[in-house]
Parts: structure tokens; C-alpha cells; sequence
């Protein structure tokens, strides 16, 4: 196999920009179908992004015979039905972040993975992005010294209520939770791509806004195995007149790192200096993971986003909303 020819299962808005064009951009990949129920979207998506094959039914995309592999941007909780019926039909799959809505569906899906000796990797692509590769450089070099402590702040303002009618992301049947579990894998992904494993974590969560049933504020801690404490915090309902926050920062015992995840600025503090150091936001944000796993799809490079990375975020994510105190090793 020399192409991965690619089917999209649910071409909505995330993958107008962040990652549909991409499959045509990365060498070896050419995106040949999509799939949507809304025939109109759908026809439309395909013209626009010069789509070959068009099907408003996973499985007869899955089952197509110019398909080697699946990128599966659905929301979460059909994550596990599509992968593993991708899997089953010797198809590759790529898998939106969270891997699915469940620790339990994730296992399901590594299992069949697994034992078919399929191919699943999972889209968190913040790890391949230059921002972020450069934080694990000046970690690697040791730039701010032994690192002791990092905190994540997330605070959004809540919306008016109609924004959240028929919203999946706070329904938890479709999205496992509320906008933590939507953006949260994307940061606790950089904390073990940077750290390692977490040896205990445990959270609390509730629900501070009535706007919705899920949770909206989330506060979570780990130990990491290399001694390293983190504490998380987020809302998604902060008052009007409070500041919004995206922080990612890192504690070292010459300095720190400092970064937003979702923006493009690195504020790096050593000997008493104030470094930033900015990048250009990509035009696709998941075209250089796209490629890293176009070369593992075609046998010549590793996997760049296992389930078991992935898996770590879900558990962790798990025990901050529902309580449940785990080990990551166990």
C-alpha cells in the first residue's frame, strides 16, 4: 500500500478547516468519501472540498471498497459503534478526541483493536503541533530547572441559555459530560505528553449554572510519577464581569513556562528574564498528526496518539467528574 484513500463519518464544522483539507495536503493520503445524514450539507461539503463519493450512512462508507481507512469526527458517543466496525472491516481508524464517552467504551474499542491487530490512533494533535513540541524541547533541555508544580486554568463565561438547547456538548448521553470533557483531553494530553504517568488523581464537579444537567466547573489534582503536582481548575460558567483564562503554566525551580492551549504565545521566565516566544497559527491543526499517521497507517513509522495515551485523559477525566479514585498503571 502505497495511498491511504480516506472516508470522513460526520463532516461538520471541525472538519471544514482543522482537519478535513488535510487529508489531501499530507503525502500518500487522498480524501475519497464522506458522510453525513443532512443530504444537502453533505452534497454540499463534497463539492466545496472536491469529495469524490458522497453517503449519508456510516456503514456503507465504512464497508466502501476504495476505503483504507476512517477518520471518525462524529460526536463521542458513537466513537466506539463506528471504530469498531471500521476495525472489523479491516479499515484503519482515526478517532476524534475523547476517544469515546466512557473509559469502559475505550477498552472496548483497544480490545477489538487489539485482537483484529487493527490499527486505532486518536486525534490528539496538540502533541504535533510547533507550539507545543517546543514547550517539550525547553522542557527536555532543562530550561526552567526541575520542574515541581503545573496548573491548568480554564474559565469560559456562560452563554445565554438558548446557546445550550440541543448542544451535544452538554448532553451527556452524546458527549460523556459538558464542555469539560470537549476540551479537557486536548490539555491533560499535554500534561502526559510532557510529564509521563500520574501515580494517584482524584477531582470534584458540579454544576454551578442551573444553564444545563452536567457538570460546568471542574477541579482536579495529580501526582505524577516524577514527582511532579498538578492541579487543574475549570468553569464554563464564570460571571459576566469576571476574566476569561486559558493557562497552562509550568513551575520549574529556575523558572517557569507559560502558555495558553488554545492560543499561540509562550511566556518563558528564567534568571529574572521575560522571554515570549509567538508562533504562526497553522492553517490546519491537525495536518502534521494527519501525517505522522498516514506514515503508521502505511507501516513505515509509529503510532503517534495510542489508545493507551489516549486512555490516560479518559480516566483522569473520569475520576475528576464522577469521583472514581484510580492508578493509571492499574
Amino acid at each position: 500500500m502505497s495511498l491511504i484513500r480516506w472516508g470522513i463519518i460526520g463532516c461538520g464544522n471541525v472538519t471544514e478547516v482543522k482537519s478535513g483539507p488535510a487529508f489531501n495536503k499530507v503525502p500518500n493520503s487522498k480524501l475519497m468519501a464522506v458522510m453525513r445524514r443532512d443530504e444537502s450539507l453533505l452534497k454540499d461539503y463534497a463539492l466545496r472540498h472536491n469529495v469524490p463519493y458522497t453517503f449519508t450512512s456510516a456503514s456503507d462508507l465504512i464497508h466502501h471498497p476504495e476505503i483504507d481507512a476512517v477518520y471518525i469526527a462524529t460526536p463521542p458517543h458513537v466513537h466506539e459503534l463506528y471504530a469498531i466496525e471500521a476495525l472489523r472491516a479491516n479499515k484503519h481508524v482515526y478517532v476524534e478526541k475523547p476517544m469515546a464517552t466512557t473509559v469502559g467504551a475505550c477498552l472496548h474499542m483497544q480490545k477489538v483493536a487489539n485482537e483484529l491487530n487493527g490499527k486505532l490512533s486518536i486525534a490528539h494533535y496538540r502533541r504535533q503541533l510547533p507550539l507545543f513540541l517546543k514547550v517539550k524541547e525547553l522542557l527536555e533541555s532543562n530550561e526552567i530547572g526541575k520542574i515541581t508544580n503545573v496548573k491548568i486554568v480554564m474559565h469560559k463565561k456562560a452563554r445565554p441559555a438558548s446557546y445550550y438547547i440541543n448542544n451535544w456538548r452538554v448532553d451527556k448521553t452524546q458527549a460523556g459530560g459538558g464542555f469539560f470533557y470537549d476540551l479537557a483531553p486536548h490539555q491533560l494530553d499535554l500534561v502526559f505528553y510532557f510529564f509521563g504517568n500520574a501515580i494517584t488523581y482524584h477531582g470534584t464537579s458540579f454544576n454551578k449554572s442551573g444553564l444545563y444537567l452536567v457538570e460546568d466547573t471542574v477541579h482536579g489534582e495529580m501526582q505524577m510519577e516524577n514527582g511532579v503536582h498538578f492541579t487543574g481548575d475549570w468553569c464554563f460558567a464564570i460571571d459576566a464581569n469576571e476574566e476569561e483564562q486559558d493557562t497552562f503554566i509550568i513551575i520549574g525551580t529556575q523558572g517557569s513556562i507559560k502558555f495558553p492551549v488554545f492560543g499561540h504565545v509562550i511566556t518563558l521566565i528564567r534568571k529574572g528574564i521575560t522571554e515570549h516566544i509567538e508562533f504562526e497559527p497553522p492553517v490546519h491543526n491537525q495536518q502534521n498528526l494527519i501525517e505522522k499517521v498516514v506514515t503508521f497507517f502505511l507501516g513505515k513509522g509509529e503510532n503517534p496518539c495510542t489508545t493507551d495515551d489516549a486512555l490516560q485523559s479518559m480516566r483522569v477525566m473520569e475520576a475528576f467528574v464522577y469521583g472514581n479514585k484510580n492508578n493509571l498503571n492499574e
